[in-house]
Order: C-alpha cells, then structure tokens, then sequence
C-alpha cells in the first residue's frame, strides 16, 4: 500500500483484489487551475488593453460571480436558503459611505466595508440561525427591510434620498474606473478561491453533513450551529465587499435600491440554474444571467417575464442545474471537491 499527501493518490490492494487509487485532483482539474490563473491574468490587464466599455460590463459580471458564489456557500453546503442578503449588500455600501466621510480613501475602505458587513452578521447570526427553512429565508428578508427603514430614516445617511461617494473627486476619470474594475475582479476571484478552499476543508465536509441532516450531523459530533454561523457570516463579509464595489462603481446608493429583495433573488436565480452545490455551478448561472440581462434589457417590461420563463424552462429540463447536467453524466469536475476511486481488477 502506498499514500500520497496533499491532491497526490492513496493505492492499495493487492494482487489478487487488484489496485485502486483514491485521487482529489486529476488532469481536467489541472488544467482548469492552469487556465483559470491565465485568465485572472488576462483579466488583470483589461484596463490597460480595452478601457472603459470593457471594465463597466465586465464589474458587473464579477459582481454576479461573486455574488451566487457567496450564497451558494450557505445554501448549498450549508443548507441556509437566505431571501435577505441584501442586508449586507447595504451594509457594506453604507460602511463606505462612513468610512469615506471620515476622510478614509474610498477604494482603501472597501476591505473595512466589508468588516463591518461581517461584524453586523455576528450578532444577527445568533437571532436567524434559531429558525430554519422558511422560517429562517423570511426572517433574513425581514432583517433587511428592517435595515431599509433604519437607513430611510436616518438623515445622516441622506434618508430615501440616497448619498454619494465622498472622495472620489480627486480621482481622475480612468483611473478611479481602473481601480473599481480591478477590486470587482479581487473580491469575484478571492470568493470563488475562498468558497473552494473552505468547501475541500473539514469545514465543508462538516456542512454538507449539516445541509444533508443536521441530527445526524450532530450526532455525528458534527457542532452545527458553529458551522452555520460561519457559513452565514463568511457571506456576509464577501456580500459587503460587493455592496462597497458597487457603490465605488456608480457612485450614487439609496435604501430602496441597495436594499431590494431583487438581489436575493438574482442570486437564488444564478445559482439554481447554474447547478448548486457545486463550484462551477454558481459561475456558470451568473454568465447566464449575465448574458441574459445584457439580450434582454431592451425589452422593458418583459424583459423579467422572459428571465423568468428562461428561469423555469432551465430548471424544468435540468434540474440540476446546467453545470450538473452537463458534468455528472460525464464524469467532469473543474474544481473537484470529494475523491475519485479508480483501478483495475
């Protein structure tokens, strides 16, 4: 018997039983990793090569990604299905706005934006996590209007009427477009990175057994509610970086906006359609939506109901999602996260 660390292999057997090799990395994978740092690389150097009618796009993708990548960490490890993360989307635009106020950097704040998104989900985590299922997607939903109202009636934080970014002015044009583009591409790669890494940890394996059943989990020595709490309060952190890039991309927020529920839903959309549970999954359902919101925007009115017959007919004749149906009939896996089991007789 030999044992590998690390993505090497464990073998074993003998002659008589065969050998068999227990793999978590493979070539698919290795060369999806390959690809995938050339192009962040190529990413990278966007505002250097194609300018502005590149970067505003291409800030909203990264936003999308990053965005379904954070709610399927709850939802489809952890088994949260949340209606109220614009909570935090809020949260961490309205941190900005503060930070920037008190003469912080805009662009040097968004990392504190986030923080405090993350802090703010800490001592909520211990009201919502008490409730699960509905219960606990309506009541994330009621937090965040409740965070609406607060914010519509505080006159410090420019009331319904909105705020804008403070500090920018100092920026010239292309290069505060350059910065905002290149911190929507950190924070899109370092949640996707950051969901993948903590989905291969014994963090992720403890809550897939929590998404699966939580008792059994428990009894399994398996401490839930810690695991859900971290799974609720990493996305709350990634959920405020991308409220804090958002506002540095228009430059302008307001309650009613920041706050909607649309953005919980276009994030239960991506991942759904793109397969959750999975990596590639949450990736794949926002460069849909991304490619759908860009075809159908034209069309006013009717552009939700085509997103959302679009939306049925996907999960209608794969309900899986697209990246599930297309890879586990085939074996495929971008960015594995369980082992492989393969040998010969």
């Amino acid at each position: 018997m030999t044992a590998g660390t690390g993505g090497g292999a464990v073998t074993a057997g003998t002659a008589a039983e065969g050998r068999f090799a227990v793999r978590r990395w493979s070539r698919t994978a290795s060369v999806a990793a390959a690809g995938s740092v050339v192009a962040v690389a190529a990413l990278a150097g966007v505002p250097y090569y194609a300018g502005t009618s590149a970067e505003q796009p291409l800030v909203t993708l990264f936003c999308l990604v990053a965005l379904a990548s954070l709610w399927n960490l709850m939802a489809g490890f952890a088994g949260l299905t949340s209606f109220g993360q614009q909570a935090y989307l809020g949260a961490g635009a309205y941190a900005l706005y503060a930070a920037a106020s008190m003469g912080l950097d805009p662009f040097a704040a968004i990392p504190l934006a986030a923080a405090a998104a993350g802090v703010l989900s800490l001592p909520v985590s211990f009201a919502v996590l008490r409730l699960s299922g509905g219960h606990f997607a309506v009541a994330t939903w009621v937090l965040a209007e409740i965070l609406r109202l607060a914010v519509t009636l505080a006159p410090s934080a420019g009331g319904n009427t909105g705020v804008s970014l403070p500090g920018v002015s100092g920026y010239d044009a292309l290069l505060r477009q350059a910065l905002t583009y290149w911190w929507a591409l950190a924070v899109a790669v370092c949640s996707v990175a950051g969901v993948y890494a903590l989905a291969r940890s014994r963090f992720g394996l403890d809550a897939r057994a929590v998404h699966s059943d939580p008792v059994a989990a428990a009894s399994a020595g398996v401490a839930v509610g810690r695991t859900r709490r971290w799974a609720y309060c990493l996305s709350a952190f990634g959920t405020g970086a991308v409220g804090a890039v958002l506002f540095a991309n228009t430059l302008y927020t307001q309650p009613g906006s920041v706050f909607g529920v649309q953005h919980s839903v276009a994030m239960m959309f991506m991942v759904v359609i793109g397969g959750i549970g999975t990596i590639e999954g949450p990736i794949l359902g926002a460069l849909v939506f991304f490619a759908l919101q860009q075809a159908l925007s034209g069309y006013g009115p009717w552009y939700l109901v085509l997103l959302g017959a679009a939306g049925i007919a996907i999960t209608l004749f794969a309900p899986r999602g697209l990246w599930g149906s297309l890879a586990a009939p085939r074996g495929w896996s971008l960015f594995p996260i369980g082992h492989h089991i393969s040998g010969t007789s």
